[in-house]
């Protein structure tokens, strides 16, 4: 019986000693190239494609089995076997006018796994119609492959390099001048993963910022952390940071499609206040305008500096494809989710880790203060913004149970403020008439509870995941 592959909120991601097999990976890229053929058909366009891997185990040999196949089904590849940033796959396609690009990734999740994002031909991730059809494709005709050297022989696969691009575009859309001139001192880590040395690299081409650039080396196992920009994964940076100068410190994940920072003396800076920081730096310093776009589990922040502002605001199901269809849908500014994945206006319906650390970098070079006085003033201004989160183990089994539970049963009081709106549309989240909230959502890829809650204070956010907790084990 085949195995059943199953695309979550982007891509599909299983354990390389279970489900991610060369045969799954096969199996799912003969699916995309059948897609992508009938889609060329339609548009009468003979299909190219990208295929990038990050920095994970056998992730440039899953590379070359996709590239095989998409050119089995002649669809003439770029094959990126150096490892690369998901965004600098994604500009590819944008760059290059492809029907769309694979980068085998995980992304975040632990070294044991790994995954196939699906980016499509407007170069941001595939939507659920696109991933359901691909889907309903799996099986439908054996895999064709070209062996690897035999199809680079024939220009059916040409191995490039897709990062010099991607830099020199981010090096274009910044004011790479402005911060040069702040003499800013940089940290970067890169957790082991795609993010490597780019931003250093950027920032190179023009003299004025000391960076360095920590854990840039590609490591399989990632240090023995998790390659997700959370404070836990972090304790090597802030110590670090402790003991050395500096204004501010970026951290990319392991696809380095996602953005987190520190401060100078080693506290982190949550993946919210950079939403928030970045969309007033849009606003006042880059006078843009346009709607936003947040995914649900976001911070009540944005919301605010919307109204200040006079922004439209569209909240979504967490998942930046979800941002990326508003983004090709109308005028949005700017699209953001919790776990730091950002996309912009003027650039692709993509996240970009890489972009979003260099426009942070613009920001305080705009603003000529140290970021935790910007900081104290956003909070002065919108209100203070406290977040707290906690992953759970919990059965997929229980999981649509508790959320009916949690719809039947809503809390009438989040710890002081009335409840005054339950929305479901993605897990369920309840919001006090405060502005505080406390969510539940599972994970896309495993037996995982999220437990989400945002406050005014860091107690009362932390004590409503305490009684999400509570509340969640009484199913």
């Amino acid at each position: 019986m085949p195995t059943p592959i199953r695309f979550g909120t982007d891509g599909w991601r299983a354990l390389m000693s279970g489900e991610f097999t060369f045969e799954n990976v096969r199996r799912v890229t003969q699916a995309v190239a059948i897609y992508w053929r009938e889609a060329a058909a339609r548009k009468g366009i003979v299909p190219r494609a990208v295929v990038g891997c990050d920095t994970r185990r056998q992730s440039d040999q899953f590379a070359v089995a996709a590239s095989e196949v998409l050119a089995g089904n002649d669809i003439t590849t770029i094959c990126a076997l150096q490892p690369a940033p998901t965004p600098a796959v994604s500009y590819a396609v944008k760059a290059r006018g492809l029907i769309g690009g694979v980068m085998i990734t995980a992304s975040h999740n632990p070294p044991a796994f790994n995954g196939f994002k699906i980016k499509a031909d407007f170069a941001g991730s595939a939507d659920t119609a696109m991933t359901d059809e691909i889907e309903r494709l799996l099986d439908r005709e054996p895999p064709k492959t070209v062996p690897f050297e035999q199809a680079r022989g024939e220009g059916r696969i040409l191995v490039e390099d897709v990062r010099g691009p991607h830099r020199e575009a981010v090096g274009r859309f910044v004011d790479l001048e402005r911060i040069a001139g702040a003499k800013l001192n940089l940290v970067v880590d890169s957790m082991h993963g795609c993010g490597r040395r780019e931003i250093e690299k950027i920032l190179a081409t023009r003299r004025g910022t000391a960076v360095t650039t920590l854990r840039a080396e590609p490591d399989p196992l990632f240090g023995g952390v998790n390659p997700e920009p959370i404070v836990a994964n972090l304790s090597s940076l802030s110590d670090y940071l402790r003991g050395h100068r500096s204004d501010i410190a970026l951290v990319t994940d392991g696809d380095a499609d996602r953005i987190a920072a520190m401060d100078p003396q080693g506290e982190f800076i949550s993946t919210h206040y950079c939403f928030a920081m970045l969309l007033l730096h849009l606003i006042r310093h880059r006078k843009q305008s346009g709607c936003v776009v947040k995914a649900l589990n976001t911070t009540v922040m944005v919301d605010r500096i919307c109204a200040k502002y006079g922004l439209a605001l569209h909240e979504t199901p967490v998942g930046f494809k979800w941002a990326a269809q508003k983004m090709r849908e109308c005028d949005v500014l700017m699209g953001g989710e919790e776990s730091g994945g950002l996309g912009f206006k003027g650039w692709i319906p993509e996240r970009d880790g890489i972009l979003a650390g260099l426009l942070l970098l613009e920001f305080l070079a705009c603003e000529r203060k140290p970021v935790r006085q910007i900081m104290a003033e956003m909070d002065a201004e919108f209100g203070a913004s406290c977040y707290a989160r906690e992953d759970v183990r919990y059965p997929l089994e229980k999981r649509a149970p508790l959320m009916e539970w949690l719809r039947q049963h809503p809390a009438q009081d989040l710890l002081g403020s009335p409840l005054s709106e339950v929305r479901d549309f993605d897990g369920v989240k309840m919001i006090a008439r405060d502005g505080a909230w406390l969510m539940w959502r599972g994970s896309g890829t495993e037996p995982v509870l999220r437990v989400y809650a945002e406050a005014g204070e860091q107690s009362r956010a932390n004590a409503l995941v305490r009684l999400g907790r509570q509340l969640a084990s009484n199913v």
